[in-house]
């Protein structure tokens, strides 16, 4: 047998380069698991288990039962490894991230990938011998979490890749769910009107800046979400070709080509989504696998779903950039964006701003709320809140606002399908924010302080009294 084939330069963008450079820099933050696993709740089970103990390493599963093939997890569940990844510091991690995005650097195409080392068509194509986990006992069926959808437009024939939820139904047969009811959605209602089928490549093992390129949703339409992590990378981002013509990062692990069926639907789910909740709204659609590609000695990447930070922490990030992006734009004084994982990664945004006149919160408020569809609560505070601070974002509500002046109610807006608030057949709601802000030009009650040199003498003073802080 010959030999896998290695190319440090098409490994330093996948999965590989990843483990690697948080094995060389941040070391105790990469934990292998050697003791056998069941592919069924262990290992989602073990990432929560670790979150609530603090910890937020890249784990790998060398023993998964019944399969030879190990599985990595919780590779975006850390702001710090998220931030080597673009080799700034955690604070600076939103801002860099959205000034990258926007670096659009055209893509290389290589004539070969270690992806295309083994090639199974048609009838040995079987799904079922990947290691796929059930990530909660609510689970309708093993699904794949970590595989980026990867299609063209039928109208324009540029491509797009982003994530999307598979569920094992057959060798070749997964349920998706397109709800949210962008790009890869509009991709396949295109195709659908032609009564043709999508036809789609599934990514398997991408590198963490592929993860947050892909959740970039404001950009131009001619733009390739590739060049997009391009920027992000600072190179070209390189991509091989599928045999059904797509292109797809030459890095990957694991690629499923196949299609998305025109007219369509089976049930799909019940699912434990981002908001906490087993979702059972879907779209329903159906994707056939006509063939499977992968490395010799292929690793099979999950992310571990629910309200785990490997699932949401990426969406908190690139909400936090896409949002500052928007509001910088018309708002100079706007300081800083916080979208919080533990309001699901989506629902609920903080905003720092040193307010020099009244309405400009609630010119952040429409401008936030308008960016992201996801977003239904804005807490609009002032330069001296600590908005990655939980507490005190709720201390200035508690605070600093009058319900009946600064809290802004808008009916009747788009939110999310997945949203459990949302109306069933229209996916509306209402919306609020909330101006957290002490009034302009008025006396208003002084904050009680400690100065850094205070704490850090009162730090001295507990330590040589044997007490770590």
């Amino acid at each position: 047998m010959e030999p896998p084939l290695t190319r440090p330069d098409l490994d330093s963008q996948g999965l590989r380069g990843f483990l690697r450079m948080v094995e060389a820099r941040f070391p105790g933050e990469l934990l292998r698991i050697a003791a056998p696993v069941r592919p069924q709740l262990d290992i989602t089970s073990a990432v929560f288990e670790l979150e609530k103990a603090g910890r937020d390493p890249v784990l790998v599963f060398e023993q998964v039962e019944g399969h030879a093939m190990p599985v990595v997890t919780n590779t975006t569940g850390n702001r710090r490894l998220l931030a080597a990844c673009l080799d700034v510091a955690v604070g600076d991690l939103p801002t860099a991230f959205r000034e990258r995005c926007q670096r659009y650097v055209p893509c290389e195409t290589v004539d070969a990938a270690p992806w295309q080392e083994v090639t199974l068509d048609g009838d040995a194509v079987d799904l079922t011998t990947l290691p796929i986990p059930i990530h909660f006992s609510v689970d309708a069926a093993p699904y794949i979490t970590a595989g980026q959808l990867v299609a063209r437009d039928p109208v324009t024939g540029v491509d797009t890749t982003g994530f999307h939820r598979l569920m094992l139904k057959g060798k070749n047969r997964l349920g998706v769910s397109l709800h949210s009811r962008r790009r890869m959605w509009e991709f396949h209602r295109r195709a659908e009107e032609r009564g043709e089928p999508l036809p789609v490549s599934i990514t398997l093992g991408v590198h963490p800046l592929h993860y947050m390129g892909s959740m970039v949703y404001a950009y131009p339409p001619a733009v390739r979400k590739f060049e997009i992590v391009g920027g992000l990378f600072g190179e070209p981002y390189r991509l091989a070709r599928c045999v059904n013509g797509l292109e797809v990062p030459a890095g990957a692990e694991i690629v499923v080509e196949g299609e998305i069926l025109p007219g369509q639907h089976e049930p799909e789910g019940p699912f434990g989504e981002f908001t906490g909740y087993a979702s059972y709204r879907s779209t329903q659609n159906v994707f056939v696998a006509h063939r499977l590609h992968m490395r010799r000695d292929a690793m099979f990447h999950s992310v571990a779903s629910g309200m785990a930070k490997d699932h949401i922490l990426v969406s908190c990030i690139t909400r936090e950039g896409e949002i500052l992006n928007t509001l910088r734009r018309n708002l100079p004084n706007v300081i800083a964006v916080h979208v919080p994982h533990t309001t699901c990664g989506a629902f609920m945004a903080f905003v720092k701003m040193r307010k020099t006149a009244e309405g400009e919160p609630q010119q952040a408020i429409m401008a936030a709320l308008g960016t992201e569809f996801y977003t239904k609560y804005v807490i609009v505070v002032d330069e001296d809140v600590d908005i990655f601070d939980m507490k005190d974002v709720m201390w200035a509500v508690a605070t600093r606002v009058r319900a009946e002046r600064d809290i802004v109610l808008v009916p009747g807006c788009k939110g999310a399908i997945l949203d459990p608030t949302s109306d069933p057949q229209t996916f509306t709601l209402t919306k609020m924010g909330i101006d957290a802000t002490r009034p302009v030009g008025q006396d208003f009650a002084e904050r009680l302080t400690i100065s850094d040199a205070q704490r850090a003498r009162v730090r001295g003073i507990l330590q040589s009294a044997g007490v770590m802080v």
